[in-house]
């Protein structure tokens, strides 16, 4: 998928036009390019290799968020939403750790987490030149296909190439585009797959204020969780780690932001952003508004059902809320109208360049034309690739088996690029994972899926007349996962294990539904690949190489969920006129609360209050361009240590997701002193505050 950046162009734009970038606390740099001269100019802060090196080492990529380094035994500080899932496997519908919290006495109570990982990126490698001379020549269809091919090469090569070097160990190693097919690299992580549960806080302070709070500021939450990793049984070793200085930062003072920003989109083209707008936004808030309905009905059904469902509630509204926001943006008539402007002086500019149109053509009209492609595709391609008409972990972990059975069979390179050596251990980890499953919950996410494929694609389509000519999606849904023994992590490990036969001897039903849907699926995604993704890559490198060529490294490129540093001030902004300041103290959320979740303080903390200093700074928010993914990011200061640790941002922030706005997009982050008040006065974790180095 294409993460472009309007920053990007416009620069390139400006640079075309003989006019200097304007400046500005934003991007999202690498850290091979991290912009030290101009951090130094603006606030006379050193940044050396030293401090970037110790920085990068110490931060980690969760499978969903960031993390760093705490401690030199592998301890590990995030954010409680990037742990809801962890907390979620150890927990019942009678007992729920997310709602109760965890402390664990002793190291040995520490909790695993099934499906999580921890990865830190010990080097990158450049490898441009080897994908360019592989496409060589080829058209776009051929192109595509060689490039995925070349890159799980490189990938496994080296895999393989790190395993046998006694000074790194076995690397986790994949390939990263950026500046849109400008640059590809390998990316090779240390990584481990033993990551347990240490402290979590009840939600209730952890995400006080609840979905209403959610983007918004004044804030008070103890978004906070820590983790450890572990090798070999042990407490991991990781001595690159991060100081936290508990008393914070102040205002004005420049920070930086280490993390795993998910995905920006701010060089779109215009056609690209019309389909985001028109199709694929829209197509998704129709069906996940009216399924947080559903949810919100289900756990108001019983205590039991909402524990159950909350983690994937509260994911869902969040979600709903990012997209309502990235609709607004691309509503803005405003931000079309530059966009096109942007974009026609650009091609103009190349127009003018006879050497340079000659290479690259006209990738704009090639990218319109995939746009095309893509609203004729999309809804099978959802649906059936995509997995949108069976939204059921179960299926998952049927597809993931069904698929996996077939692919392995044949050499690396020529399967699907998720199915490579290379990604084969973090699926048995996954399928592994001893994750609880409720049948109920299952039932209300499949039966909710089928009736919306039925209803998109039409009772006629032939894969909707394949599975419900004879059931209703009720009786379906209903019969297979009443059926499928795919709860049982034994059972998926067998069968995954087991390989080809096994999944043929199988007569589980929810296997039997991915063989019968996966025809289908495969077939729209050669389609979506060929007319759709090929010419939209293609075309992106051409676009790129206009850019890329004259710019270089000197903007930084598009999230992709890698590793990133950012800086910028602690600062409030300007809301209606209304100065709003960045910190806020414990005494103010004391006096917010109310008797009713989400405003209901945790019995701890009302027990704790007269123990408790109220004028302790809790939240705090800067310039910093963050987004999705950047989830438990160390904000660290000059001397590289952590003074806050981000977890949100403010509504301002979500259309960041197209462009950066100085005046208004600010980060949201938790106050370490507010951690350390909360570790000594509430929890009494005194092994945790001394291994984290707080002073008594």
């Amino acid at each position: 998928m294409r993460q472009l950046s309007l920053l990007v162009l416009g620069a390139a734009l400006a640079f075309a036009l003989g006019l200097a970038p304007a400046a500005a606390d934003e991007g999202m740099w690498t850290f091979d390019h991290f912009p030290s001269q101009a951090v130094a100019t603006e606030y006379g802060i050193p940044i050396d290799q030293a401090w970037l090196d110790r920085v990068r080492l110490a931060t980690i990529r969760l499978s969903n968020c960031t993390a760093s380094y705490v401690s030199p035994d592998g301890l590990i500080l995030t954010n409680h939403h990037c742990a809801e899932a962890c907390l979620s496997e150890h927990s019942t519908p009678e007992k729920s750790l997310i709602e109760d919290g965890f402390l664990a006495a002793r190291r040995e109570d520490e909790l695993r987490c099934g499906a999580q990982i921890a990865d830190t990126l010990v080097a990158m490698e450049d490898v441009t030149a080897k994908v360019a001379a592989a496409t060589l020549g080829l058209d776009e269809r051929a192109a595509n296909a060689k490039r995925k091919r070349t890159l799980t090469e490189l990938e496994s090569a080296c895999e393989v190439a790190s395993a046998k070097d006694h000074r790194t160990g076995a690397l986790k190693c994949e390939h990263v585009s950026l500046y849109e097919g400008g640059q590809y690299f390998l990316y090779k992580y240390k990584r481990y797959d033993d990551v347990r549960l240490v402290f979590a806080p009840e939600e209730g302070i952890a995400a006080f204020g609840g979905d209403p709070d959610n983007f918004q500021f004044p804030r008070y939450c103890l978004d906070m969780t820590v983790l450890r990793a572990y090798e070999n049984g042990k407490p991991a070793k990781t001595p690159n780690h991060l100081s936290i200085d508990f008393a914070g930062p102040k205002a004005g003072e420049p920070i930086f932001v280490s993390g795993h920003p998910g995905s920006t989109d701010r060089l779109l083209t215009v056609s690209e952003l019309k389909s985001q707008r028109d199709l694929i936004i829209p197509n998704w808030l129709l069906r996940n508004s009216e399924l947080r309905g559903r949810l919100i009905e289900f756990g108001e059904s019983s205590p039991g059902a909402e524990r159950i469902s909350r983690d994937l509630l509260n994911g869902l509204e969040n979600s709903i809320k990012v997209r309502r926001k990235q609709e607004d943006a691309l509503l803005d008539d405003a931000l079309l109208a530059r966009k096109a402007s942007e974009e026609a002086a650009l091609r103009a500019s190349v127009a003018r360049d006879p050497k340079l149109r000659a290479a690259i053509g006209d990738p704009w009209a090639d990218i319109d034309r995939s746009q095309i492609a893509l609203r004729q595709l999309y809804l099978q391609y959802l649906f059936t690739e995509n997995a949108g008409g069976f939204n059921s972990r179960l299926f998952r972990y049927a597809r993931a088996i069904v698929r996996g059975a077939a692919e392995r069979s044949k050499p690396d390179t020529e399967r699907l690029p998720e199915f490579a050596d290379a990604a084969l251990p973090r699926i048995t980890q996954s399928l592994g994972a001893p994750i609880p499953l409720y049948p109920e919950l299952e039932r209300l996410t499949l039966v909710f899926s089928l009736e919306r494929m039925r209803e998109w694609l039409g009772p006629d389509d032939p894969l909707v007349r394949l599975l419900l000519v004879k059931e209703s999606p009720q009786e379906l849904a209903a019969r297979l996962i009443a059926a499928s023994k795919l709860g049982d992590p034994k059972v998926r490990l067998a069968l995954w294990n087991g390989g080809a036969a096994a999944v043929d001897a199988s007569d589980d039903p929810m296997l039997a539904l991915a063989k019968a849907v996966d025809p289908y699926a495969r077939a729209v995604r050669k389609r979506y690949e060929n007319e759709v993704e090929a010419p939209v890559d293609s075309a992106s490198e051409k676009i790129a190489h206009a850019r890329f060529a004259t710019l270089g490294t000197s903007v930084y490129p598009d999230a992709t969920f890698t590793l990133r540093l950012n800086y910028g001030t602690v600062q409030g902004w300007v809301e209606n006129g209304t100065p709003v300041e960045p910190f806020t103290h414990l005494g103010t959320a004391f006096a917010r609360a109310t008797d009713a979740y989400p405003f209901r303080m945790p019995d701890s903390w009302t027990r704790a209050k007269d123990r408790l200093d109220l004028s302790t700074p809790v939240n705090f928010t800067s310039n910093n361009d963050i987004v999705g993914g950047n989830s438990g990011s160390p904000v660290v200061n000059a001397r590289g240590n952590i003074v806050g640790l981000a977890f949100d941002g403010n509504i301002h922030s979500i259309s960041g997701s197209y462009w950066f706005d100085a005046a208004q997009n600010r980060m949201i982050a938790v106050h370490p002193a507010f951690i350390r008040e909360a570790l000594t006065k509430v929890y009494g974790a005194s092994a945790l505050l001394a291994e984290l180095g707080a002073a008594p």
